[in-house]
């Protein structure tokens, strides 16, 4: 079980190789960006490849870890039934991966104003990118989590190209299908999509933004509402 370093371990700089947890739960992504269907598309096929090439490299860097401490949000209390729910289907690694490292995890609504319903019912966890443990200026990923009837609104990321793949729970698109574990959904640069979850168990999204490194860094969400915001942060 992953624990945070002591203030004197701290001092000391830790490099992805130390920290066995996190690399076996990057190379579950790893697996899941190699390995999995891209459904005969073109553009996931090229989406898969280019999150699996820059992810390969940066294991293979073996970069610099930043432990920032453990956060919660209120959502966080359904992630054990998440990871349960996990581990009975095609995601069993990647659930028991990343049940070893949920006590160090930072949870996070991404912006400073979130609807109240909302702030109950979501938070996601950067794991690589210049915000996660695992430190990265080229690819982010990370986990979002939703409780169940969730309706997270429209919106679109700028100049981010990012894929979701189910560890567990039912969830829908745009209204357009139901998305069950091990399934992957693309979304386009400015791509406006719109999530809902299911009645009666949560649902948690692995997620990948691939994009120009000062877009990653910065990353900006556009809510499709009447007022239009433009919020600084968020998945």
């Amino acid at each position: 079980m992953t624990t945070l370093p002591t203030d004197a371990a701290a001092e000391t700089t830790l490099r992805l190789q130390d920290c066995p947890d996190w690399l076996y739960l990057l190379r579950e992504f790893d697996a899941l960006y190699r390995h999995g269907s891209a459904g005969g598309s073109r553009l996931i096929r090229s989406h898969r490849k280019r999150v699996r090439d820059t992810l390969s490299h940066i294991i293979d860097a073996n970069p610099e870890l930043a432990l920032r401490g453990p956060e919660t949000k209120p959502v966080a209390a359904h992630l054990p039934r998440a990871l349960d729910l996990g581990e009975r289907g095609v995601m069993a690694g990647m659930s028991r991966a990343l049940s070893r490292v949920a006590p160090a995890l930072t949870w996070e609504y991404g912006y400073e104003k979130v609807p109240k319903a909302l702030a109950q019912k979501y938070a996601y966890c950067e794991i690589l990118g210049s915000r996660g443990p695992v430190r990265s200026e080229r690819l982010v990923l990370g986990f979002v989590l939703f409780a169940p009837k969730t309706t997270y609104p429209q919106h679109s990321h700028n100049e981010i190209e990012e894929s979701y793949i189910s560890v567990s729970g039912a969830w829908s698109e745009n209204d357009a299908a139901v998305h069950a574990s091990g399934s992957l959904i693309l979304n386009r640069p400015g791509q406006e999509h719109r999530i809902t979850t299911a009645d009666l168990d949560p649902c948690l999204l692995a997620y990948a933004w691939i994009g120009p490194e000062a877009r990653l860094n910065a990353p900006e969400m556009k809510f499709s509402s009447r007022r239009k915001s433009r919020l600084s942060q968020g998945i």
